[in-house]
């Protein structure tokens, strides 16, 4: 049982916990991280797993093994990644078309709903965004306390493209 709002962690995020480059992001990526381990209440997708294997494997300066990288992607199965369905293909088709979403962009906000996020943590989409029952939060720009209180007031509503 989850003891806090149900969190959708994007690809970036994960893979700023191994990248020392940036120590900053890497310590408040690990923060996310930590706060979602500690609440229960991290989930991802098959889909933002194996972007993470790819990307680990070729992004760092020096990469990590195979091995390594499978064993990262293996601890996440605990969250449960979500699997692409066929109601995942429908909602992320109904976000790209409502909201111009990108398909990948999409397809990750579509799956953090399926699975009932109240939010999704992404560097890669607008901080505060409201897209139906989601909210985006960017882990650079709020910390993982907001996990603990009444969720943040949306800065925009995601708004259908004409």
């Amino acid at each position: 049982m989850s003891s806090g709002a149900l969190t959708f962690l994007d690809t970036n995020v994960l893979l700023y916990c191994m990248d020392d480059r940036v120590p900053a992001k890497r310590d408040r990526a690990q923060q996310w991280v930590t706060a979602c381990w500690t609440r229960r209440c991290g989930r991802t997708s098959a889909q933002v797993l194996e972007e993470l294997y790819a990307n680990a494997r070729r992004k760092f300066p020096t990469a990590i093994s195979a091995g390594d990288a499978r064993a990262v992607v293996r601890r996440y199965q605990h969250w449960n990644p979500w699997q692409i369905d066929q109601a995942t293909l429908e909602t992320a088709w109904a976000i790209e078309s409502r909201y111009g979403f990108g398909w990948w962009d999409a397809l990750v906000i579509a799956a953090a709903q399926q699975q009932g996020c109240r939010y999704l943590v992404s560097e890669d989409l607008q901080h505060g965004l409201q897209v139906d029952s989601v909210q985006i939060l960017n882990p650079f720009e709020t910390g993982p306390d907001v996990l603990e209180g009444e969720p943040p007031v949306p800065i925009a509503i995601a708004k259908v493209q004409r």
